[in-house]
């Protein structure tokens, strides 16, 4: 036999009488936005800021991080590339953090930002991180998996996408 009792108490958003946990869920991603973008922008800067980063080798340079890890890296021939311009490889990793942690934190474009963030985080993974042992103790796959829950929703609340979508939703006069 088959019940129809509803057990569900909290209101539906169809109505416009939202909740706490209506409430909580709409901005429940915000405060993960704000760390990534402000650590991704951290990181960024860092990097453009500190002038040994970019060159091929030396203390602190990316050509010997890349040295370093080459062996011990999930995919070798990625390591290659990067040591084939490690300045290049630098620049591309310094300007691609800004401006995933800038999209982040903005929420402008944040579904493509977050893949951006997922990209470089998984990239780092598999090289500079692989040989963690235990894997947990790699700061990089954490952050591979913080990035998917803003890849799956976006950026619902303070954010330039948001703002978009309401001013087209008031333009089509209408929801959609």
């Amino acid at each position: 036999m088959t019940h129809s009792t509803r057990t569900d108490t909290h209101s539906p958003y169809l109505d416009g009488d939202r909740d706490w946990r209506d409430t909580a869920t709409r901005y429940a991603l915000l405060p993960l936005r704000v760390f990534l973008g402000v650590t991704f922008i951290y990181a960024g800067l860092d990097k453009l800021t500190t002038s040994s980063f970019f060159a091929d080798s030396g203390s602190g340079s990316v050509g010997d991080l890349m040295r370093s890890v080459r062996d011990s890296s999930a995919i070798p021939a990625l390591v290659d590339l990067a040591l084939k311009s490690p300045a290049g490889f630098g620049y591309a990793i310094a300007f691609g953090e800004l401006a995933v942690g800038i999209g982040t934190l903005l929420g402008l474009l944040a579904r493509l930002a977050a893949v951006g963030g997922a990209l470089i985080s998984l990239s780092l993974w598999l090289t500079v991180s692989w040989a963690s042992t235990p894997y947990y103790y790699g700061n990089d796959l954490p952050y591979l998996m913080a990035w998917l829950p803003l890849v799956l929703a976006g950026a619902s609340v303070f954010s330039v996408d948001a703002a978009l979508r309401s001013r087209r939703r008031q333009r089509s006069g209408g929801y959609r």
